[in-house]
C-alpha cells in the first residue's frame, strides 16, 4: 500500500492501566510480532497501519498512552480528536478491570462524544490465571454501550478483529454523517483518494490532541 493511496485517516488511542499489554497489542497489530519484555511506555508511543473496510483504504494512526498516573495529564491531551479508543484491561488482574470506570470517564470527558470505544480483555492466553470472567466484562461493556473482545497480543488472538471492528463502526459513522470529515477534531481526515491532503498533519508526532 502506497503511503499516499488511501481514503481516510482515523485517529485511535489505546488506554488502560500499566502492564495490561497496550504496547504489545499495538506492536502485534502494526508489526505482527510479540515482544514479551517491553519497557513501560513513557508518555505516548505511536504506530500506523492500513486496513480495508467496505472497499475503502483506511490509514489508522494509533497512539499508545502510558498507564501511570504521573502521565495522566499528558495522555489525556491525546484523547482529543480520537475517533476510536481501545480500553484495555488484563483478565488476570482484577484491579485493571475495576479501573475501567475511571478510564472510561476520562475518554468520555476528553474525547469526541461519538468516539467508538471497544473494551479489550487482554492476555486471554493466560486462562488459568483469569480473575475477571467474560460474563462480567461483557456486562460492563453492555451497560456502557461498548463493544467487548478478549485478546491475546502474544497469540495474536482477536488483535486484528479489535481494530477492524472498531474501524467498521467509525466508517459507518462517516457514511451516516455522524462524523463530519471536514472537521479534523472528530479524529477523521480525508485521504488523497477522497481529495484530502497527502501530507501529514502538523503537530501529530508530539504536539498531542489533533488529528491525525
Amino acid at each position: 500500500m502506497s503511503n499516499y493511496n488511501y481514503d481516510y485517516i482515523i485517529k485511535y488511542v489505546i488506554i488502560g492501566d500499566t502492564g495490561v499489554g497496550k504496547s504489545c497489542l499495538l506492536l502485534q497489530f502494526t508489526d505482527k510480532r510479540f515482544q514479551p519484555a517491553h519497557d513501560l511506555t513513557i508518555g505516548v508511543e505511536f504506530g500506523t497501519r492500513f486496513v480495508t473496510v467496505d472497499g475503502k483504504q483506511i490509514k489508522l494512526q494509533i497512539w499508545d498512552t502510558a498507564g501511570q498516573e504521573s502521565f495522566r495529564s499528558i495522555t489525556r491531551s491525546y484523547y482529543r480528536g480520537a475517533a476510536g479508543a481501545l480500553l484495555v484491561f488484563d483478565i488476570t488482574r482484577r484491579e485493571t478491570f475495576d479501573h475501567l470506570v475511571t478510564w472510561l470517564e476520562d475518554v468520555r470527558k476528553h474525547a469526541n462524544p461519538n468516539t467508538s470505544i471497544m473494551v479489550l480483555g487482554n492476555k486471554s492466553d493466560l486462562e488459568s490465571k483469569r480473575q475477571v470472567t467474560r460474563e462480567e466484562a461483557e456486562r460492563f461493556a453492555g451497560e456502557n454501550d461498548l463493544f467487548y473482545l478478549e485478546t491475546s497480543a502474544k497469540a495474536a488472538n482477536n488483535v486484528e478483529e479489535a481494530f477492524v471492528k472498531t474501524t467498521e463502526d467509525i466508517y459507518n459513522k462517516i457514511k451516516t454523517g455522524v462524523f463530519d470529515v471536514s472537521n479534523q477534531s472528530n479524529g477523521v481526515k480525508l485521504g488523497p483518494l477522497q481529495g484530502g491532503s497527502s501530507l501529514p498533519a502538523t503537530g501529530s508526532a508530539g504536539g498531542g490532541g489533533g488529528c491525525c
